[in-house]
Order: structure tokens, then sequence, then C-alpha cells
């Protein structure tokens, strides 16, 4: 039987491509193993699958300013890939597969000095931190983005995310069920991701006079921002998060208004979803959703609305803009020749092992 270690994490971002691609590792005979930190978000959602064996390593966080924490998180670090070593040097896997995060470089470095071949995923439009050091030893590196995979040079393979099964599963009639919709008016979902967005809950709400009169808005505004005062408006309905509906909240969607991170837009882009995209101001990230978003609008796929001109009225105007647009965004998206990664990076993984024979 063939053994692949998996790794990445620190955001459920580095952890959930995984989710569509185990079962097709399964399927190809694979013996499962999942390296990562205990607590965490990569143990919460790895562990309860199932025939996964997770083992628990230390890691330091890579940070981008100065941290008194950074000195001893070097440490940590190097900790973790003394453990990593040694763990791999009993597992002998044939492969490593890398979503990223701060977990993944101890393991990436261990399975480059056990000479295990190594596919790492990046799923923004520039490689973060994590990934531009796990580029030096891994053998090839799959890309959401056409943009990154330039950028990587020979390593670099647009692949797309892979994704999970489920998600191309959904009932619109499930969907409308649970937001008691009747189908009558275009549907428009909001979600600004687990955590919600403040800046569009508060935009879209101003709204609303506005637009139910054309739509029906189902609105994840994330934990704690639901707005009682709200919750009779009839074609508006407000849930806090969404887990195993997503597949049929997305079936329902005619319309998304969304964030610009990267595993989001695979899965509208998978699903041909017109997307009105708010990406995460610079004061608040990296810009790697700025650039997620200036790559989906440049490619037909996405309108982009800039956080710092979000206004109801310019929100209003949008949206109004993206229901004209909407066929335009749905034929771009089906002439994209990747969209749902999990073939490809399959491919990937079994390419590099062939390589090294």
């Amino acid at each position: 039987m063939k053994r692949i270690v998996l790794t990445g994490g620190g955001t459920a971002g580095h952890v959930s491509p995984h989710l569509g691609l185990i079962p097709r590792l399964r399927q190809a005979g694979y013996e499962l193993h999942y390296i990562g930190r205990h607590p965490s978000i990569e143990y919460d959602i790895i562990h309860p699958i199932g025939d996964i064996t997770f083992h628990p390593i230390s890691a330091g966080k890579l940070r981008r300013y100065f941290s008194l924490t950074n000195f001893t998180d070097i440490f940590r670090v190097l900790r973790g890939i003394w453990q990593s070593y040694w763990l791999l040097r009993k597992l002998k896997p044939d492969v490593c597969f890398s979503k990223g995060g701060f977990v993944s470089i101890p393991v990436v470095i261990a399975a480059h000095l056990n000479h295990v071949p190594i596919v790492c995923h990046e799923s923004d439009m520039t490689p973060g931190l994590a990934n531009r050091i796990a580029a030096r030893f891994a053998d090839r590196i799959a890309t959401t983005f056409p943009e990154c995979a330039a950028c990587l040079g020979g390593k670099g393979i647009m692949t797309g995310t892979p994704l999970r099964e489920d998600l191309f599963d959904g009932s619109r009639e499930r969907g409308f069920a649970l937001a008691g919709f009747d189908g009558a008016k275009p549907v428009l979902l909001v979600t600004g991701g687990s955590q919600g967005a403040q800046a569009i809950n508060q935009a879209l709400r101003e709204s609303l006079e506005r637009l139910l009169p054309e739509m029906d808005i189902l609105h994840l505004c994330g934990k704690g921002n639901l707005d009682e005062s709200l919750l009779q408006l009839e074609g508006y309905r407000q849930f806090e998060y969404l887990q195993a509906e997503w597949p049929d909240v997305l079936a329902a969607a005619d319309l998304v208004l969304s964030r610009a991170g990267a595993n989001a837009l695979s899965e509208l882009l998978a699903l041909k979803k017109p997307m009105l995209l708010v990406p995460y101001p610079l004061s608040a990230s990296r810009g790697d959703q700025i650039k997620n978003a200036d790559s989906f609008e440049r490619q037909g796929f996405a309108r982009v609305l800039p956080q710092e001109t979000l206004t109801p009225e310019t929100l209003t105007d949008a949206l109004k803009k993206l229901t004209e647009d909407q066929d335009t965004l749905t034929g771009a998206m089906n002439s994209c020749a990747i969209q749902n990664g999990t073939d490809a990076v399959l491919k990937l993984i079994e390419d590099v092992q062939t390589r090294r024979q």
C-alpha cells in the first residue's frame, strides 16, 4: 500500500482543500497520515474523519513583524523539524503533500532531508511566506492562479484547488426551504467567511430597502453578528454560519457577494456563480485577497468593489451591475479550463513519485 503524509494548518484555508483530496487518495490506495499541531484547527478538522492517523508536532509561527516571540518560536520550529524527521524515518512515506501554513515548514524540510517527494499547493495569487520557504525543497507546487504558477518558475503548475465532492451535490430546493424563499426573485448569497465581515454586514443592511424589491438575500453574517431587529424581514434571511447546508445554499444562489479568500473563489468558480468581491483591505491583511480579486476580475469571473469605497450606495449600484453582467460572467467561467483541481493535484502527486523512481 502506498503511504502519503499530508500537512498544513493554522487556518481553515490551509486544511479544507485536503477534504477534497482525501477521498480520492483513499480510492487510489493510499494509507493516510497527517502531521500538524494539537490542539489546532487542523486537528479539529482532520481527526474526526477517521482512518487518518494524526501526528502532533511542535511548530512556531512565522511573523512578518518584530516580536520577542519570534526568538522562542525558532526553537519550536527546530523541534518540529526534529520530530518530523524521525517520524518520517519511521513512516517511510512515498510522498508528502503540503497545503501551507507555518506548521507545514518543519514537515517539508524533514521530508526533504528524508528524500521524500514533495508537492505543495498555494491557493492565493502570490505565495505565502510558508510556501515561499517550502518552494526551495518541493518537487512541484500546484497553484490556483496562473499568475502564481508563472512566478514560481519551473516548479509551478496551475491545477486549481481540490474541492469537496459534496459541494456539487447541493439542492436548490433544500436551499430555498432553509431560507424560506419561493424562487420568485433572484437569490443573493452574502458571505464574509466564518467570522463574517462587519463592513459588508453594515453596508448590506443599510441597503436592504433598495435591494429587497429586486432580490431575496441569504446572509451569512458571522458568529455573534445577527441583527435581531431584521429577523422577520421578508426576503432577508440571516445565519451566523452554515456548514452541512453550505452546498444547498450555494445551489440556491444566483449571485454572490463575498470576500476574496482563495478557497471560496475556487468554489464559486467551479459552481459558476457570478460574484461581487469585496477583498480585505491592506490595513487588515497582506493584500492577498486584493490580488485574488484583481485576477478574477481580469479573467472575467467577477466584479470588484474595494472596501475603501464600500457604501450602501456603491454596493447597490455594484449589485445592479452584477445582475446586468450575470450572463457575461457565467460565460467566462464556463470557458475556464481548470476549475475543480482535485484530479490535477492527484496526478501531480503520482507524477513526482514516478520521477523519483
